[in-house]
């Protein structure tokens, strides 16, 4: 808003900007509880999953074509069958990608949960290669070097 002042000069008077609250990220480890205020451990809620079966969970979104397609790819070049499937919109996939540190909403990229440890977009990617049939652990290998030779040359 502009004043007026003597001499025909103009003050520009400014406002403060409306503080503008940033969204949390939810703690996928220890997150409020729905129904009681107590916290629940999606790490341990999630355990059950690998009780039995050792084998690591990719996670997809279960109405994109594409990722249907990559879990096609998967299966076809996986015959030992060592990866699960799960999609991202089922009550299992959003369990999955709360122990994964994500929102069980989030369904923008492939996950790979492991008992220990999840892998999220590329590495996930790379990580389910080394899982497949020759010539993938190969090709993974070698593209894990491309990040680090990028930065090498880089610098």
């Amino acid at each position: 808003m502009a004043a007026l002042l003597p001499h025909g000069c103009a003050q520009l008077k400014i406002s403060r900007p409306a503080q503008v609250r940033q969204p949390r990220r939810p703690n996928a480890t220890l997150s409020p509880s729905p129904l009681r205020g107590d916290t629940i451990d999606w790490v341990e809620a999630s355990s059950s999953f690998f009780h039995n079966d050792t084998r690591p969970i990719m996670l997809f979104d279960g109405v994109c074509n594409l990722c249907n397609g990559g879990v096609r790819f998967v299966r076809d070049n996986d015959h030992k069958r060592n990866i699960r499937f799960e999609a991202l919109q089922s009550e299992s996939g959003k369990k999955l990608l709360q122990r994964s540190s994500r929102s069980p909403d989030d369904i923008s990229s492939v996950v790979l949960v492991e008992k220990d440890r999840s892998y999220i977009k590329s590495e996930a990617v790379l990580k389910i290669m080394e899982y497949l049939d020759l010539p993938f652990p190969q090709l993974a290998f070698f593209l894990q070097l491309v990040p680090f030779y990028l930065t090498v040359a880089g610098s």
